[in-house]
């Protein structure tokens, strides 16, 4: 009996520890900035939902994680070799099943919520699919728009989980979910410099690739400029708008001067919390 036990809990914990690295890249450039993003926009009903909103953030994160590295994972053998398919965490038939089993479970734990949080899930499924299995990735312009639109679906769902009432954004969150959509499909590039080797190599033809000085231009003057317009849109004190729109520069500029694959992947974690932090520090 004891020995059986010790299988099945070797086997549980290799199982955990294969859903964490479906999504342990993303937990700084995802996870924490939406959560933060609820929270503040909400605002928090009460502290016990911290749980429910970083749960829903994280298991519609690996729905969409698992379903992108099901496509290619040849291309992930070469270059993320550390993702759980290419290490032999999971086979690959295996993982197929995860990605359409994990359908159901994301929309049916977000009907449990309100109908609002669970249109937040259908849409997230409906752009996961297009985005993977209808290629949207291939391009730059549908790579960001669709990219933009998931993160705002993943900032509404989570921010209704977070929030008095569960079926019903107000105006300020609203304000700020459309503004992320317009900021994030403009910047999104940011998060392709770091995978252009991989990108170049399967075809993908992301922003940095088919034009890379001027991708690298949009992001120096795209950064601030969107930092300023958010400071104003927010009534941010002169103090804030100023340190925020320094940090932005600063961050723009690194991705002009900063080329190198692990300068950019730095790059990119400074990006994906800049425009978090200016909503909190607006709140």
């Amino acid at each position: 009996m004891s020995s059986a036990l010790r299988v099945s809990g070797r086997a549980i914990s290799k199982s955990l520890f294969t859903l964490h690295l479906f999504t342990q890249n993303d937990i700084l450039t995802t996870i924490i900035p939406t959560t933060l993003f609820a929270l503040v926009a909400a605002p928090l009903c009460n502290p016990y939902r911290c749980v429910p909103v970083v749960w829903w953030i994280w298991l519609h994160l690996l729905h969409f994680n698992v379903a992108n590295q099901v496509i290619d994972p040849a291309e992930d053998g070469r270059n993320k070799a550390s993702r759980p398919i290419p290490a032999g965490y999971i086979s690959l038939r295996d993982a197929v099943y995860l990605r359409w089993s994990l359908v159901p479970i994301c929309l049916i734990s977000s009907a449990f919520y309100s109908i609002q949080v669970f249109s937040a899930s259908l849409a997230i499924t409906f752009l996961t699919l297009w985005y993977n299995e209808f290629k949207a990735h291939s391009h730059w312009f549908s790579k960001n728009l669709m990219t933009g639109l998931g993160y705002a679906c993943f900032q509404a769902g989570a921010t209704l989980i977070a929030g008095r009432d569960m079926s019903r954004l107000d105006p300020s969150a609203i304000l700020a979910v459309l503004l992320s959509i317009a900021m994030f499909a403009t910047t999104l590039q940011a998060q392709d410099f770091k995978d252009q080797e991989g990108d170049r190599s399967i075809g993908r033809r992301t922003l940095p690739i088919a034009y890379p000085s001027p991708a690298r231009v949009s992001m120096f003057i795209g950064l601030p400029m969107w930092s300023i317009c958010l400071t104003q849109v927010w009534g941010m004190d002169t103090f804030c708008s100023v340190a925020f729109i320094f940090y932005a520069g600063l961050v723009g500029l690194r991705f002009m001067v900063c080329k190198t694959p692990r300068a950019d992947r730095l790059s990119c974690k400074l990006y994906s919390v800049s425009h978090t932090l200016i909503r909190v520090a607006s709140a």
